[in-house]
């Protein structure tokens, strides 16, 4: 099998795309060519020879009349379009390899809808001159541009075989990046979908306003937002620092504002300090931002937070 992308600078689509399909296919070779006799003979080609057909393979956008756009308007480059195309089948390989776990094929469709919506649509916007995949020079799409040659490069190389052969090389680099990308937004995803039986079925104390989960790793905070409205605070115990963690419930995913914050005289104090203001003996620290506090057994974490729900009490009679 033979993948075909363009030679010359190469972009984070063009990469993720090849890459996608290197999960697929990890056997195919990958030549990055503009000689159209060779295009011709690929299985896929990726952001160059001018044709959009994804029955045949081919995954470009840049010739006239292409204005293949999804839903919301954001239009496709190579890496949406590889992604529109095989991206479910790439999530449920990378489920299976990296979390053991099998997906059924409409959870495969939803993750790999959700990595098109937080990470390939901005690659896209960014190929195509629309928008920066993030602000200054150190967005995904500005770090995987820095893998291509620069001046001195090649001044050094030249253009022979070997510097053709050092080029797909860095292409290669910027390929492995990007599927940690992925593979890490796999990961992420399959971890919150198996976490939401075990959130949902977690303890619920203090009449509804507090959940305790029995590991800090578990991802809860979407599931509580959306479906635990009287939640507050939730505990979480941390296996691997072996210490209790009390957290506020932030109202939305891009907010840092919380349904209730810890009480302001915790506010930037650990130890000692803590202990003396909550009479919590093994109190750990309280963020400046009232957003996170700890103490090492439970029964200090519970008494902080039994605290922290009187101050947010307080707090409403005031008003």
């Amino acid at each position: 099998m033979l993948i075909v992308t363009h030679s010359g600078k190469f972009h984070a689509d063009d990469a993720w795309a090849v890459a996608v399909l290197n999960v697929l296919f990890p056997d195919a070779d990958i030549i990055r060519t503009r000689d159209q006799a060779v295009i011709d003979t690929a299985d896929f080609a990726v952001d160059v020879g001018g044709v959009y057909d994804p029955a045949a393979g081919r995954f470009d956008h840049h010739q006239k009349g292409f204005d293949v756009a999804r839903q919301s308007g954001v239009p496709y480059a190579s890496a949406g379009l590889v992604w529109r195309e095989y991206g479910a089948r790439c999530v449920s390989a990378l489920a299976l390899a990296h979390t053991g776990h099998a997906l059924a094929d409409d959870k495969a469709r939803e993750i790999a809808y959700g990595i098109d919506a937080d990470v390939v649509q901005y690659l896209d916007l960014s190929d195509v001159g629309a928008a920066k995949s993030a602000p200054g020079g150190y967005g995904l799409s500005a770090v995987v541009s820095g893998f291509n040659t620069n001046w001195l490069d090649e001044d050094r190389l030249g253009y022979g075989a070997a510097a053709e052969e050092y080029r797909l090389s860095q292409f290669r680099r910027a390929m492995a990046l990007l599927t940690d990308v992925m593979v890490n937004a796999v990961r992420y995803r399959v971890g919150a979908l198996l976490a939401l039986a075990q959130v949902r079925q977690a303890q619920v104390l203090e009449d509804g306003k507090l959940l305790f989960l029995k590991n800090a790793a578990l991802p809860w905070t979407q599931v509580v937002r959306k479906e635990m409205p009287k939640v507050l605070f939730v505990i979480s115990y941390s296996i691997g620092e072996q210490r209790h963690v009390l957290h506020t419930v932030p109202v939305s995913a891009e907010s840092f504002d919380a349904r209730a914050d810890l009480p302001a005289a915790w506010a930037g104090l650990r130890d000692a300090e803590l202990a003396a203001v909550t009479g919590v003996p093994d109190a750990g620290f309280c963020h400046n931002g009232r957003f996170i506090a700890t103490a090492k057994s439970y029964e200090g974490i519970r008494a902080m937070a039994a605290l922290a729900l009187e101050d947010v009490a307080t707090n409403m009679q005031g008003k």
